[in-house]
């Protein structure tokens, strides 16, 4: 857990902290303008090559939409991890390190006139409606719910599966580097799951552990996908609405 603990502290100081100076940005605002902007940049693109196929359009549609719903989101419910200040030097980071990336998948379907097959299409379409459905009810339920009580969410979006916002945010972008069918876009992924998303959840475990029922969830919960074999019925203690300390 050393390693752990160091490589998210290097993590944090590179998009918090890296060359100090004032802290005036909001990282909120730094993600905020590559989703929202993703919609008018893929418009661009679409222009820019004079590409209008089928996939193009789908593409737009699916990551747009997703930009529009994380606006949304971020309107409605705002994650407060996201509302620390950040050095100009850590916003450039953040974009250029993770953010900027995503558009990878876009570029490669346009400037390469990417047409992907109809069944491709319509599974991309299905998993990504899931994970957007998946990753804002999740989102919205811990708000809400830790906004009322704190503690340990353990029914709702969290009965089964430990974390199902990291879950719906990979199903959605793993539907978007399908649309691709390049390597690209998975590479960028793996940098993104396994640098961001995998040691964001064991820590957010390590501060779960520390509640008295946290043993029993873990008993019939996933990590990452959802436990469906049966079990026992939880103790009285486990029945109560919970919340999730991030």
């Amino acid at each position: 857990m050393a390693a752990l603990t160091s490589w998210l502290k290097f993590r944090d100081w590179l998009s918090d902290d890296i060359l100090g100076g004032p802290k005036l940005l909001k990282a909120s605002w730094v993600i905020n303008a590559q989703k929202g902007g993703t919609l008018p940049f893929v418009l661009v693109l679409m222009w820019a090559y004079d590409c209008w196929t089928p996939t193009a359009w789908t593409y737009l549609a699916l990551h747009g939409s997703y930009g529009l719903c994380w606006l949304l989101k971020d309107a409605a419910f705002p994650d407060p991890n996201w509302e620390k200040r950040v050095t100009f030097a850590g916003a450039f980071f953040m974009w250029a390190g993770a953010l900027a990336l995503y558009w990878i998948s876009p570029w490669l379907i346009v400037s390469r006139r990417i047409e992907a097959p109809t069944w491709l299409l319509g599974v991309a379409t299905l998993v990504y409606v899931m994970g957007v459905v998946i990753m804002m009810g999740s989102d919205a339920q811990k708000f809400f719910t830790l906004k009322a009580k704190r503690g340990l969410i353990s029914d709702g979006f969290f009965a089964r599966i430990r974390h199902p916002n990291y879950l719906g945010e990979m199903m959605l972008y793993g539907s978007f580097a399908a649309l691709t069918m390049h390597w690209a876009p998975w590479l960028v992924l793996a940098w993104i799951w396994l640098g961001v998303f995998v040691p964001n959840m064991i820590k957010k475990e390590q501060s779960m552990s520390r509640y008295p029922e946290w043993a029993a969830y873990v008993k019939r919960s996933g990590f990452l996908l959802p436990r469906v074999l049966p079990v026992a019925a939880p103790s009285p203690a486990m029945e109560a609405p919970r919340a999730v300390q991030p």
